[in-house]
């Protein structure tokens, strides 16, 4: 917990800042009825669900007589496809490998800030003992969601094998389908993060390997082009709640586990090693403008990607200066 009150002390400043930024009205267009917001819990998401819990969010934007809609979304494919589809304004926490296919899809969605670097909270997960490496899984079926980081982390270390996607027989499933499926002994390995982990291994699953050495997950927050074209202080509102969030766990990091192991039904010891492991932050710097390159370039080389994309052209103008 120590480490995650040391990358979170500095957010007491930045939400204040961030607030003051936004004033009693948005600029430019009259406000909408609702914001659409995705309620994103899993890996372990402490501060979503720390703003969510108490209010912090729905709070912000009544003020501007804006009501917020959420919608319990975890797979970042399907948060791009919903807001491809404008039922969905804002990706409360998205992967960044399902903004770059989204991109190349042609789906307008941009990253407004960071979130989490979660590396060892993603993992393949397997029940049979044969299935110790990457390499066990060569004509296996393996379940997870697809155009997600879950989906590159298998691509990778399957790639570090000498393997490809086309060695594995791949199933889409989301996180807690993937699990169940596994421990009924359907699928081979399944594709899982944090408490599904954690909750996989008390019946009896292994970790074949996490995302250490193979992908570094970056989740971030992310709106959709129109929306944040059209309400770009609504955007600035919401990234300051996150931030005021972050901050008042700083300042009461039981209570927020509390909360968080609730939500989860997860205990209070696994709670904060999820969090230790979370690594919160909301900033997006050049060293991740170059590790999205870098995500590029590899889901180029493994057939994720048909067409290059520009990292830059995946935040909102001016972010990273």
């Amino acid at each position: 917990m120590k480490r995650l009150l040391v990358l979170m002390v500095a957010a007491v400043l930045a939400a204040g800042s961030a607030a003051a930024q936004v004033g009693p009205k948005a600029a430019g267009a009259a406000l909408p009825r609702e914001v659409r917001i995705s309620y994103v819990k899993s890996p372990f998401n402490l501060p979503l669900i720390v703003a969510v819990k108490r209010g912090m969010i729905k709070d912000a934007f009544a003020k501007l007589g804006v009501g917020v809609e959420f919608y319990e979304i975890d797979s970042g494919a399907k948060q791009t496809e919903a807001m491809a589809a404008g039922s969905l304004d804002i990706a409360s926490v998205i992967n960044t490998t399902s903004v770059i296919l989204a991109d190349a899809g042609g789906n307008d969605v941009k990253i407004v800030s960071g979130f989490s670097r979660p590396t060892g909270l993603f993992a393949i997960v397997a029940k049979d003992p044969a299935i110790a490496t990457p390499a066990d899984l060569k004509g296996r079926t393996v379940a997870g969601p697809k155009g997600t980081v879950l989906h590159q982390l298998l691509a990778a270390a399957l790639a570090k094998s000498g393997l490809s996607m086309d060695d594995v027989r791949f199933l889409q499933m989301d996180i807690p389908e993937a699990r169940a499926a596994l421990l009924a002994g359907r699928v081979d390995a399944a594709l899982l993060a944090a408490a599904n982990v954690l909750s996989a291994q008390a019946a009896g699953a292994h970790v074949v390997v996490t995302a250490e050495g193979y992908v570094k997950p970056q989740l971030v927050v992310a709106a959709a082009g129109a929306f944040l074209a059209k309400y770009p202080r609504l955007v600035d509102l919401y990234v300051s709640v996150n931030k005021e969030a972050l901050a008042w766990i700083a300042s009461h990091p039981d209570e927020a586990l509390a909360i968080g192991a609730a939500e989860q039904n997860i205990g209070l010891p696994e709670a904060r090693t999820l969090a230790d492991e979370s690594h919160f932050t909301s900033e997006i710097g050049p060293a991740q403008v170059a590790a999205l390159g870098d995500d590029v370039q590899f889901m180029l080389d493994v057939g994720m990607l048909r067409r290059p994309v520009k990292p830059e052209s995946l935040l909102r103008p001016g972010l990273v200066p």
